[in-house]
């Protein structure tokens, strides 16, 4: 199911989910009757996990009021170290 939007004079943007690919172009508002054509706007689908969609609004709302780190990091938070090679052969050449 997609959901379209439509503009109805009386009721303004109506939402009406529809199977995707058989909305009309106008259709009888859901609240008065009155015709109501169809708004093309950008699509609205699922973008996947919660995780996912999580980390999408954190982005947004980041551009405009960054978070603030108020305190420097535990030390639990450090990077974990480095593998080292094993392999004779590869022990010369550069770390990153």
């Amino acid at each position: 199911m997609a959901t379209y939007v439509y503009r109805c004079d009386t009721d303004g943007p109506v939402d009406v989910p529809l199977p995707m690919g058989t909305a009309p172009s106008s259709l009888p508002c859901p609240r008065c009757a009155r015709e109501a054509v169809r708004l093309f706007c950008p699509p609205r689908v699922s973008t996947g996990s919660r995780r996912i969609v999580e980390a999408i609004d954190r982005a947004e709302r980041s551009r405009d009021a960054p978070e603030v780190v108020t305190r420097v990091p535990g030390a639990g938070a450090r990077r974990p170290p480095v593998a080292t090679a094993t392999n004779p052969l590869t022990r010369r050449l550069p770390r990153p």
